[in-house]
């Protein structure tokens, strides 16, 4: 069985001593990984290359642009951005308790299923600036200067003056402050629905790589992190605790200590009239999905085996049934339903 790497920033520095220099693990204690790419992708002057191996680290006021290509980005544990094409962001500042990049050009799509208490992220973009104050989906675009709120809640500053911006409303980000309008949600692009697609696999992939940490050990831990599934070729984010669903299209992401009720399958029941001459009669056990053992998720572990392109599309497959189960608590587009469980 393939290693999932995860780390404590305590324990950062013995085991990348231990590791191939290929192997590029994600540490906790900063943010701004380029974790994929597709098409034409640049950081400074040099391109990156799509890699299940490696994953760029942006330095501090770098900046990444794409030209005909999409990148996601790793930001706090939990958050992830995605970037469209012919767009460009700068990379501020990179640590947990403040990561600050800014917007320069085109747009990008920041799915936050958690943040957490001691993190910040902040957005620069146009004369505004943007603190995501609470897990949800959020769009930016630098043309026309707009920020709009899917689900979740953004604190957004203008000049001295300061606007919470609610889910379902935008705002525009350009010179004098102005009131948040409603929008409609459905009108959506193909970055919006790209976004989703990467959700969805993202969620897919938690639960085999949270599966493989807990036999692994790992358990309860003050906060989540980023965990490698090397079969998948991508990050996925992994929950201290309990399981978390995304706030606005309700997949979700399982902790080691709590993923194996996904797998878990009651015994099949048997059923006798107890009489002479009586009969016995069994039916096929089936795992609830209330409590989020759907038959969707063991998706995941079967696509495990397979090549990180065989294993996305089987993941993403599955991941369109996981959204409008019950193990979601939501629906595309529905705007809530997110939250912990355990």
């Amino acid at each position: 069985m393939k290693r999932f790497w995860i780390f404590a920033p305590a324990a950062a520095i013995l085991v990348l001593c231990a590791l191939p220099a290929h192997t590029q693990p994600v540490i906790s204690a900063k943010s701004g990984i380029i974790s994929w790419v597709q098409g034409q992708v640049y950081m400074g002057d040099e391109a990156v290359e799509a890699s299940a191996t490696k994953f760029p680290d942006i330095k501090e006021n770098a900046v990444v642009r794409t030209e005909d290509g999409r990148a996601e980005i790793l930001l706090t544990p939990g958050v992830v951005m995605h970037v469209g094409e012919h767009s460009s962001f700068r990379m501020l500042t990179k640590r947990l308790i403040d990561t600050r990049l800014e917007l320069l050009t085109g747009s990008a799509v920041v799915s936050a299923v958690e943040i957490a208490k001691d993190s910040n992220v902040t957005i620069v973009c146009k004369s505004g600036t943007v603190v995501l104050s609470k897990a949800g989906h959020y769009r930016l675009d630098a043309t026309p200067g707009r920020l709009k709120v899917f689900a979740g809640l953004a604190d957004v500053q203008i000049g001295d003056r300061h606007i919470e911006v609610t889910a379902g409303k935008m705002v525009s980000l350009n010179g004098d402050m102005a009131a948040a309008e409603k929008f409609d949600k459905l009108d959506t692009d193909s970055l919006d629905n790209w976004a989703r697609s990467r959700d969805q696999i993202m969620a897919m992939a938690n639960v085999s790589t949270a599966r493989s940490m807990s036999y692994a050990g790992y358990g309860y831990g003050s906060a989540g992190v980023w965990g490698l599934n090397p079969y998948f070729g991508l990050y996925t984010y992994i929950p201290a605790s309990g399981r978390l669903c995304d706030p606005y299209y309700g997949y979700c992401y399982w902790s080691p200590y709590t993923v194996g009720r996904v797998y878990y399958r009651p015994p099949t029941p048997v059923y006798s009239s107890g009489g002479a001459g009586g009969f016995a009669h069994s039916y096929p056990g089936m795992g609830s999905t209330s409590g989020g053992y759907s038959g969707t998720m063991a998706a995941s572990s079967s696509s495990v085996g397979a090549s990180p392109a065989a294993a996305a599309s089987a993941s993403s497959s599955a991941a369109s049934s996981a959204g409008s189960s019950s193990a979601g608590h939501g629906s595309a587009g529905g705007g809530g339903g997110g939250g912990r469980g355990h």
